[in-house]
């Protein structure tokens, strides 16, 4: 059975200390505590994207989108906040990786964190 889109990014964000996946707004979001660190976005309103978004590091927006725009791109709404939105089908699996785990890392409480080595 091959893994889908959504799979991949589950599999990625439930291996997290503290993590709940629920539906918001329509899509599979993803929570630590009571904080959003992913969201997945199935064609959102039909904008052609099967992606996520994402927090990330202030600056980090602009670089990502200006170095590599055939894999990120500013979301709606959430952009305005530095958020990024990631073309799954475009990013290996190490660096969509590393894109969670920093999202995690930037919203996750400390005694959280302290469990992710």
């Amino acid at each position: 059975m091959q893994m889908t889109q959504l799979d991949r990014v589950r599999m990625i964000c439930m291996a997290l200390p503290g993590v709940s996946e629920k539906l918001s707004h329509g899509e599979p979001t993803f929570f630590v505590g009571k904080k959003v660190f992913t969201m997945f976005a199935n064609n959102h309103h039909n904008d052609g994207h099967v992606a996520v978004w994402l927090p990330v590091p202030p600056g980090f927006q602009d670089l990502l989108i200006a170095t590599a725009p055939a894999i990120y791109f500013r979301p709606p709404y959430v952009g305005g906040r530095g958020w990024v939105g990631i073309e799954l089908a475009a990013i290996a699996d190490t660096e969509l990786s590393d894109h969670i785990r920093e999202a995690w890392r930037l919203v996750a409480p400390k005694k959280l964190q302290a469990l992710l080595v």
